[in-house]
């Protein structure tokens, strides 16, 4: 193949890309859900316009990698002490039911499997993907009701970030356990050195890092430095640890949270990543997705799939709210407003099919699991809230 030929592929992948990202958001789906739809058209699967190459591999990784970083950045650690306590528990039990659910109907739908075999860490993997949450939808519907600073509003968007920092260290063991001379211990322990260096070094780096910020306020050297603070972070966590690239990239995304410029530094990634490195991580998804595979048995395990991952979320996350006080109405609205899953569930259906722990037929479920949610999820919402009629 051409060496130039590349840009005729990225030309089609962008205008694609953000075509139906631009339709998907006048249909009040996610702008995501748009550019893997176009991924899907442009693929092998249906125009076949651009194959899978190296180079585009290689793009989506990159981005991948920003995507986590700047969901670091946006993470507010000081929301997360304040509500800490009641939203982490809700964060664990909905990552907790979600993934015994997910892991179970995998075994339900092809066999249960030894532990430690192939199989039994891809029914497992199936629940990690369940685990993610992205409230970008619930937030948005929560703003326009006047609802996102009241108590159920602070608590969901608290949990959802603990929900995806638990998740990401779950993604790092099942992905280290598959690894063929792992063993058990080896990995909780790479584990846990990895965060307590990270822990450690990431203290003195934002103590460096604020220096100078304030020395260079609102200078474009700083998200320059950040940008390799944060490729170094991917590249350490994969090379020395063998944890998740993505999980580097998040790490150095939290220690630059709170500096004063961590909103300038996001502005700045956000230019590269929307510009061409999420277009091309979104529509790799569906470039690689695999339609010509999918039957009767996939369209039914996809069913299953949309339909555990909602539930398991909405029981998980409302039965702790309940336990922890809240009543059974603004229980059942954190258990809805926990349901919806967007980029970080893509990152880890991602990350499965590269290391094989995930066939590309099943990004299908994925897929339809974000737009079911994100269609589904304020619709939910806004019935519970009318129903009560409750001011927070």
């Amino acid at each position: 193949m051409e060496a130039y030929s590349v840009f005729k592929d990225l030309a089609i992948i962008i205008i694609f890309a953000k075509f139906f990202g631009i339709l998907a958001r006048k249909l009040k789906a996610p702008q995501v859900v748009g550019e893997i739809v176009a991924g899907l058209l442009i693929g092998p699967s249906v125009l076949g316009l651009v194959q899978q190459t190296d180079f585009l591999s290689g793009m989506a990784e990159v981005g991948v990698v920003l995507l986590m970083f700047s969901a670091g950045l946006e993470t507010d650690l000081k929301e997360l002490m304040k509500t800490g306590p009641v939203a982490f528990l809700i964060a664990c039990a909905g990552v907790f039911v979600p993934l015994i659910g997910g892991t179970l109907l995998y075994m339900g739908f092809y066999g249960a499997a030894p532990w430690g075999s192939e199989k039994f860490y891809t029914a497992v993997f199936i629940g990690v993907i369940m685990t993610a949450t992205s409230v970008s939808i619930t937030v948005e519907s929560l703003r326009e009701m006047g609802k996102l600073k009241g108590k159920v509003g602070t608590t969901i968007l608290s949990a959802a970030i603990i929900d995806d920092v638990i998740g990401i260290i779950v993604l790092t063991f099942v992905v280290g356990f598959k690894s063929p001379d792992s063993n058990p211990g080896k990995v909780v322990l790479s584990t846990v050195l990895f965060f307590a260096i990270a822990l450690v070094i990431g203290y003195v780096l934002f103590r460096i890092f604020q220096g100078f910020d304030e020395r260079y306020p609102h200078t474009r050297r700083i998200p320059i430095i950040s940008l390799a603070l944060c490729f170094f972070f991917a590249y350490a966590a994969e090379h020395f640890f063998g944890i998740a690239d993505i999980t580097g990239a998040y790490v150095a995304g939290i220690i630059l949270c709170s500096i004063r410029d961590s909103s300038y530094i996001e502005e700045k990634m956000e230019i590269s990543s929307y510009m061409i490195f999420g277009p091309v991580f979104f529509a790799s998804i569906g470039l690689k997705t695999n339609i010509d595979s999918v039957d009767g048995n996939i369209l039914l395990f996809s069913l299953g799939f949309v339909l555990v991952a909602l539930i398991a979320k909405i029981i998980g996350c409302g039965l702790m709210a309940k336990l922890c006080r809240f009543s059974f109405q603004d229980s059942l609205k954190i258990g809805v407003g926990m349901m919806t899953r967007g980029e970080v569930a893509l990152i880890v259906a991602q990350k499965g099919l590269s290391v094989g722990l995930l066939s590309p037929v099943y990004f299908t479920s994925v897929i339809l699991l974000i737009i079911v949610s994100s269609i589904s999820t304020p619709i939910v919402l806004k019935m519970l809230y009318a129903r009560d009629g409750q001011t927070e």
